[in-house]
C-alpha cells in the first residue's frame, strides 16, 4: 500500500500554489493541461464542491453488499462519509456519517446490522432512514436543562442524499432533482454496463484498499489512455488482452464525454501474435514470457458484449470492470490533491457453480493493488504525481489524435482525456 510523502526540501513552485482566481487555462487548450489541477488546494476544495457535492450520481455500494433488512455500509461521496442502509421496509437511504449534533462521525464500522444508529458521543438515535429519534434527557433532568420546547426531532435529523439504484448498483447525489440515472450514464455507457449489471443477483467474493499517492483525476485519465495500456502492462501485451492491432475500442459518452468505456476483444490464441515492428514499439514486450498455470486466460463467453474486456469509468468516482471472468467496481475516494484511497469489490452471480466461482477468484489476481496489473498502474500514477507536485514545468501534453474529441477509433489515442477535461473546465470555471 502506498502513502504520501514528506519530501525535504523540495518545496512546490509558486506557480502551482497561486491562489485559485489567478489560476489561467493553457493557451493550447484541450491539448495540455496545467499541473495546478493536481496539485492545488484550492482547486481541490472546488471540486469537492461543485463535482462530488454538485449534480452528479455518485457510487456509494452495490446492494449485495446489504440485502437485509438493517444492513449497513460505510462509504463515501467524495471525500464524505456516508452511510448506505436498508430501512425495514426494504427502502435504500445514504445520509452522511456525521451526527446532527455535534458532528462526530457515528458509523464505525465498515459494515453491519442496526436496528438504529447511535452517536457514541453524547447517544442521539438515529432511525435506518436517518431520522432522529431519541435524545438523552431531551426536557432535562428535575426539570433543569434540556432541549427548547420547540425543538422538534423531525428538523435534526442526518443529512439526506438522493438514491437510485440500477439492476443492483446503488448510486447517491447531494443533488436531488438530478436528471435519471439512464440518462446521466447514456446509452453508450450503459450497453456494456448492463452486461455486467444484468439483473443477475450478485455474490460478494472479497475486498481490497488501498491508497494511491496521486490526484483521483489521474485514474480516470489512466482508464481513458488505451495508449499505455499497450505499452506499461507486460502481461497485456505478451498475453494478448489489450495490443496494438486487436479489435477494440475507447468510447466516451456523447452527452458529456466524462465516462468511457475501454474495451478489447482477445484473439483465440493464448499468446499475442505480434509483428516485428509492433514489437519494436513495445519495450514490455518480453519474448518467451508463459504461463506456468494457463488457467488464468481462460475466457468463458458468459456476456452479451462482443469485447473480452471492458473498464468502465464513470464520473465522477466509479470504475467497472471485467478482465474476461473476473468482475469488480472500484470505488474512487480522493483524499487531498496529493493522495486518493481506492475501494475495490470484487464479485460475481448469486448462479455461478464453484468451479465459475473459482474461475473468478483465480483469475482475480490480474487485479486489485497487487495485481499483474494494478501494481504497474499504481507506480506509474506515483511517478507522474511526484513529476508535477516537484517540477517547475506547469503542463501536460495531450496531443495524441489531436483532432479529435471523445471516442476514439485508435488504441493510440487521446481524444477520451480531452472530452473529459472539457467537461471538468465547463464546471469548475477554467
Amino acid at each position: 500500500m502506498y502513502s504520501s510523502e514528506t519530501v525535504i526540501g523540495l518545496g512546490t513552485p509558486s506557480v502551482k500554489n497561486k491562489p485559485i482566481e489567478q489560476l489561467v487555462w493553457p493557451e493550447e487548450g484541450l491539448h495540455a493541461i496545467p499541473d495546478w489541477v493536481y496539485t492545488s488546494d484550492d482547486v481541490y476544495a472546488r471540486e469537492v464542491e461543485r463535482i462530488f457535492q454538485g449534480p452528479t450520481w455518485n457510487f456509494v455500494a452495490l446492494e449485495a453488499e446489504i440485502p437485509n433488512s438493517g444492513d449497513y455500509k460505510r462509504s463515501y461521496v467524495g471525500p464524505t462519509p456516508v452511510v448506505v442502509s436498508r430501512a425495514e421496509d426494504g427502502s435504500i437511504h445514504v445520509f452522511e456519517n456525521r451526527c446532527a449534533h455535534r458532528g462526530a462521525e457515528f458509523c464505525r464500522h465498515t459494515r453491519g446490522n442496526n436496528t438504529e444508529f447511535v452517536c457514541p458521543y453524547h447517544q442521539w438515535s438515529y432511525d435506518l432512514k436517518g431520522n432522529l429519534q431519541g435524545i438523552p434527557f431531551k426536557r432535562g433532568v428535575n426539570k433543569l436543562g434540556g432541549m427548547p420546547r420547540d425543538f422538534r426531532n423531525e428538523d435534526h435529523g442526518l443529512k439526506k442524499l438522493a438514491v437510485t439504484t440500477r439492476n443492483g448498483v446503488i448510486f447517491a447525489s447531494f443533488t436531488h432533482d438530478m436528471e435519471p440515472i439512464e440518462d446521466y450514464l447514456t446509452p453508450e455507457i450503459l450497453k456494456d454496463f448492463d452486461a455486467v449489471f444484468n439483473g443477475k443477483k450478485l455474490r460478494i467474493l472479497g475486498f481490497y484498499k488501498n491508497e494511491l499517492p496521486c490526484n483521483w483525476k489521474m485514474y480516470h485519465e489512466n482508464l481513458k489512455d488505451p495508449y499505455h495500456a499497450t505499452l506499461l502492462h507486460s502481461f497485456l501485451v505478451v498475453f494478448g488482452l489489450l495490443v496494438a492491432g486487436n479489435r477494440s475500442a475507447m468510447v466516451a459518452d456523447s452527452k458529456r464525454g466524462i465516462h468511457g468505456t475501454m474495451a478489447s476483444a482477445k484473439s483465440d490464441s493464448l499468446y499475442a501474435a505480434v509483428d516485428a515492428d509492433k514489437k519494436k514499439e513495445m519495450r514490455s514486450f518480453h519474448e518467451g514470457m508463459v504461463l506456468k498455470d494457463e488457467r488464468f486466460l481462460e475466457y468463458v463467453k458468459e456476456f452479451d458484449s462482443e469485447w473480452s474486456v471492458t473498464m468502465q469509468t464513470i464520473w465522477p468516482n466509479l470504475i467497472v470492470q471485467r478482465e474476461m471472468n473476473t468482475l469488480g467496481i472500484r470505488h474512487i475516494v480522493p483524499n487531498g490533491p496529493n493522495s486518493m484511497i481506492m475501494l475495490w469489490t470484487m464479485f460475481g452471480y448469486e448462479d455461478d457453480t464453484e468451479e465459475t466461482t473459482r474461475h473468478r477468484l483465480r483469475q482475480g489476481n490480474l487485479m486489485g493493488p497487487s495485481g499483474f496489473l494494478g501494481l504497474e498502474d499504481n507506480e506509474a500514477m506515483k511517478f507522474v504525481q511526484e513529476g508535477v507536485r516537484r517540477s517547475v514545468t506547469d503542463r501536460s501534453v495531450l496531443k495524441l489524435d489531436s483532432e479529435n474529441i471523445g471516442t476514439a477509433d485508435s488504441l493510440i489515442s487521446e481524444a477520451a482525456i480531452r472530452a473529459m477535461y472539457k467537461h471538468y473546465r465547463e464546471v469548475m470555471g477554467f
